[in-house]
């Protein structure tokens, strides 16, 4: 068996940010942070949380640390998907980045019945943020600097962005073929 979810990326628009996965059914929800951490272009250098509706719902789950300002309920390393997705079109959030504030809202769409070793991504849309551009309104910012190279930030943008002088970033951007060659290396 494996579970299959849409993931979107929310407050972001024009385009919308979202991946449908498949995932094994044995994984834990650290696996399928690390899962979504891939299929998304994340760079896994901020803390985490999953929880029905994000900030204050409970059940938390993560990985307990001593600098965590709310105790995590379920430990996420051990927590296995079947403990909470149970039924079809339920909903949870993944928080991502504490100060950013990336929220992204999981849709258990269905459990197939076919058995599968490897996650794969069956379909996207939308680039992801770069990590540490302001959340929701500091990526649509940038979008906004980025459309426009008469603007004041421009230059200072897409150095920031490490972009060469020839090189543009493309909010639309989203290789599916790239997204499943990284998760043929999952473990």
């Amino acid at each position: 068996m494996a579970y299959q979810f849409k993931i979107q990326l929310m407050n972001v628009s024009k385009p919308p940010v979202w991946r449908q996965i498949q995932v094994p059914e044995s994984i834990t929800f650290h696996d399928l942070h690390n899962l979504i951490q891939l299929v998304f272009g994340w760079e896994d250098c901020h803390f985490y949380q999953f929880s029905p509706k994000g900030y204050g719902s409970h059940p938390t789950i993560a990985i307990p640390s001593k600098e965590d300002w709310e105790e995590t309920d379920m430990k996420s390393k051990k927590t296995k998907l079947n403990k909470v997705f149970t039924i079809q079109n339920q909903t949870f959030n993944y928080l991502y980045d504490f100060g950013d504030d990336w929220s992204h809202k999981i849709t258990f769409e269905k459990l197939v019945p076919e058995d599968i070793k490897l996650p794969v991504c069956l379909n996207g849309k939308g680039a992801c943020p770069p990590e540490d551009c302001g959340g929701p309104w500091g990526f649509e910012n940038m979008k906004i600097i980025l459309a426009d190279p008469t603007h004041d930030e421009y230059q200072d943008m897409k150095d920031w962005l490490g972009l060469d002088e020839d090189e543009f970033w493309d909010a639309n951007s989203f290789d599916i073929a790239e997204v499943n060659e990284l998760l043929k290396g999952f473990k």
